[in-house]
């Protein structure tokens, strides 16, 4: 729904080709990502400022689960608006500690009695501590470093319709805003067929993978399986075209042709 970074794309009051490019694919919101399942389960990962903009987008009528990489605002801060998806029945949120500590004290209000009626949105908040099951989704939760802050990726697992396998169906893996993973958490992606990766741009950051980084962590997962990697929570300082351009040489050079690297966009759907 969003494959921007925190300010957004275009970044208000500047003039950079990026945001002032002609191209909708370089008009980034923040991020966040949509998933259907095929046994009508609707989950989103991250509610960032424009969520309400993004739902609107996705025609999103109603939501089973929000899973929340991190309290950073440009994920969490469109929160509120679930209301108008939880007037049925609560939607279920989960994140770490942190985040469901921080959740607790920014949106205090949600939980006053004397805060009545429609105008706040009902969410059961779950501290996640392993893997789960919802309908016929596996949901595991991916432990990396965004900076010295902990924050989860998810990794999602559509269980076989083959009665009694034990494989399971299409793995797929989301991470955002991330500078580090641990080797534990390269065993757990192992299996994936497609990854969506935080790459905020080509010079370093301190709490952000850049491309070169990204891709490096690209060939640590790697395995015959993964087939599909998009960049996300991407800066202005690169055009859609140049990040794929760039991605395309870094993989000849590496030898790694059996792998497609490329940006991300909003409104970009992916068939897994």
């Amino acid at each position: 729904m969003g494959s921007g970074t925190s300010g957004g794309v275009p970044v208000i009051g500047c003039g950079c080709p990026v945001c002032n490019s002609a191209d909708e694919r370089d008009k980034r919101m923040r991020s966040s990502l949509y998933i259907k399942g095929n046994n009508g389960e609707r989950i989103v990962i991250d509610t960032g400022p424009e969520f309400r903009l993004q739902a609107l987008r996705c025609g999103i009528k109603y939501l089973d689960l929000v899973l929340l990489t991190h309290s950073h605002a440009d994920h969490l801060h469109g929160l509120d608006d679930l209301r108008q998806l939880s007037r049925i029945s609560p939607v279920q949120v989960y994140g770490n500690e942190q985040t469901i500590s921080d959740i607790r004290e920014r949106f205090a209000y949600i939980w006053r009695k004397t805060q009545r009626g429609g105008g706040k949105p009902r969410i059961d908040l779950h501290t996640v501590d392993g893997e789960f099951s919802f309908g016929n989704l596996v949901i595991t939760p991916v432990p990396v470093k965004h900076g010295k802050m902990d924050v989860l990726g998810w990794k999602i697992r559509e269980n076989s319709n083959n009665a009694g396998s034990e494989t399971g169906g299409a793995e797929a893996a989301y991470i955002t805003d991330c500078s580090f993973i641990s080797g534990a958490s390269v065993d757990l992606l192992k299996n994936i067929s497609c990854l969506v990766l935080g790459a905020l741009r080509r010079t370093p950051h301190e709490t952000h993978f850049s491309f070169d980084e990204a891709l490096e962590t690209v060939k640590r997962i790697a395995s015959p399986a993964l087939i599909q990697v998009f960049f996300t929570h991407i800066a202005d300082e690169h055009s859609y075209t140049e990040i794929n351009e760039y991605c395309s040489r870094w993989l000849e050079k590496n030898y790694m042709r059996e792998i497609t690297v490329e940006s991300a966009y909003d409104g970009l759907e992916i068939d897994i």
